[in-house]
């Protein structure tokens, strides 16, 4: 996308013209490789949004996640949305009932839902699993996703669904569509930072995409970590630091005076 940040409009106007890219970032250094890699959307965690990380990532439109049992009302959404789009986001991830998405889009609240698996639902769908392989859950992510659409939201995240349903889903919905694992049918592609860059230390969800070993660096970073300790530490134990090099000195006349000054010992 142009240098310019994009409004909703932007991103809804660009809905079946182009795939867009999106990533998850928890960091500003993410989020600053992010910009330069002209990723098009960020999610992030609300207390990344700071003004460095507007500094890093100016362009990037920003969906900061309102996660799911850590506001009880409504209005704790909404506050929590507000300062978030105060803050520097440009809507806001909200995965709680239709009654709080219609309520903060009442109040003209960007809002992206969530349909397909749903991290803090997925045990009414039988666990971390695809959803929508059969009929019968298919047509219930269509509901669910006209559901969202009635209650004004703009945007939605479907998650780990069939290729096939998630792009006729997506062709009848005025919501821009953002595929986790969901196929090309969507608006835009998500992915996880972490999962990208071979840092996460767990499992490796079937849709993710690991372009980098980052664990590996960070195990290599580590072990000269405990490396350069040693030495120190050695290097202390051996009286090889500080060196003449790590410490002042003071002209022997000044030393004099100041001895002469203190008390015997």
């Amino acid at each position: 996308m142009a240098n310019r940040r994009p409004t909703v409009a932007d991103i809804l106007a660009l809905k079946g013209r182009r795939q867009l890219t999106m990533l998850r970032v928890e960091t500003l250094e993410e989020a600053e490789a992010a910009e330069r890699a002209r990723v098009d959307m960020l999610s992030v965690p609300p207390a990344l949004l700071t003004p460095e990380f507007r500094d890093a990532a100016p362009s990037a439109f920003t969906f900061p996640g309102l996660e799911y049992g850590d506001f009880i009302t409504a209005e704790d959404y909404m506050r929590a949305a507000f300062k978030a789009l105060r803050a520097g986001g440009d809507a806001v991830y909200c995965a709680a009932s239709l009654a709080t998405v219609r309520r903060m889009r009442d109040e003209g609240i960007p809002v992206c839902g969530h349909v397909g698996l749903i991290p803090s639902r997925a045990t009414w769908t039988g666990g971390f699993k695809a959803v929508g392989k059969t009929a019968l859950s298919a047509l219930e992510i269509w509901r669910q996703t006209k559901a969202l659409e009635d209650a004004g939201a703009f945007a939605a995240e479907i998650e780990v669904v069939p290729v096939d349903v998630a792009r006729a889903i997506s062709e009848r919905t005025s919501m821009f569509m953002i595929s986790m694992g969901a196929g090309t049918g969507c608006d835009a592609q998500y992915l996880f930072a972490q999962d990208v860059l071979g840092s996460n230390r767990g499992h490796y969800p079937r849709h993710a995409k690991v372009y980098r070993n980052f664990s590996a660096e960070y195990d290599r970073l580590q072990q000269e970590r405990v490396a350069a300790f040693s030495e120190f530490v050695a290097d202390v134990h051996a009286q090889n630091y500080p060196g003449p090099e790590h410490v002042v000195g003071i002209p022997r006349d000044e030393l004099d005076r100041f001895l002469k000054e203190l008390p015997g010992v």
